[in-house]
């Protein structure tokens, strides 16, 4: 039997393997969301060197990085015949392998976890995509609850440039061309982008969000991390 405090991270129900460990997960989970070209890996970077400094372990996550599923996801993803049904539960399959083989681990030992993208960005692009509400809340139950989740929210034109700069080039997914939005990709991405902002202002009422202005410069939107952070931290 797990403690109650342990059953309380967790949306609804712990997995099976939380319950096989027996062990309290004392490690804090911070979540940062975003767009890409949000500067969400920036971010994480410069907050991994800070809490390191000051004697935390970190791990990282992110989406496709799994051992399992992540290398196989990207495939899919360049073969595009994958339906949106399938391609999200290959998400979750990415999601929930990390998360019982490198998060769980992570927190019970006390570390800290930066997770680049969570479970609410994998919700959000199923639900532009036509996904049942319920049916999302449902694969996603036995997800960690994280500590904190920060938002970077981005102006349209800053949003555009930063990606440019990022990736040279736009995305097909990122772009939202397999919806069918606009047969002109530059448009798409805006309108794509602007569903996917839509969905992230619900989430973050819903659970929570701290909202961070990311139109600041890189050591501004730092600061105001750190200073959210170290509540949480007992040191």
């Amino acid at each position: 039997m797990i403690s109650e405090e342990t059953r309380r991270r967790f949306f609804s129900l712990p997995l099976p393997e939380v319950v096989e460990l027996d062990q309290p997960l004392t490690g804090k989970l911070f979540v940062i969301e975003g767009s890409d070209g949000s500067g969400r890996s920036t971010q994480i970077r410069l907050l991994s060197r800070w809490l390191e400094a000051k004697g935390h372990a970190v791990k990282h996550m992110g989406i496709k990085r799994s051992n399992l599923a992540g290398e196989q996801l990207t495939l899919a993803q360049q073969s595009n015949v994958l339906t949106n049904t399938t391609m999200s539960l290959f998400y979750a399959t990415d999601f929930f392998d990390q998360l019982v083989t490198q998060i769980i681990p992570a927190l019970a030992a006390g570390s800290i976890v930066l997770a680049d993208r969570y479970i609410y960005t994998l919700m959000a692009r199923s639900r532009v995509r036509g996904a049942d509400d319920a049916w999302l809340r449902n694969i996603y139950s036995t997800a960690v609850v994280p500590d904190a989740v920060f938002y970077f929210e981005l102006d349209g034109a800053l949003l555009f440039e930063r990606y440019l700069n990022k990736s040279r080039s736009l995305d097909y997914w990122e772009s939202g061309l397999d919806l069918g939005l606009s047969d002109d990709m530059f448009d798409s991405f805006n309108r794509y982008q602007s569903l996917m902002k839509n969905e992230f202002q619900k989430m973050a009422e819903e659970y929570g969000f701290d909202v961070i202005d990311a139109n600041r410069h890189v050591f501004g939107i730092q600061k105001a991390l750190r200073k959210r952070i170290k509540p949480f931290l007992k040191n």
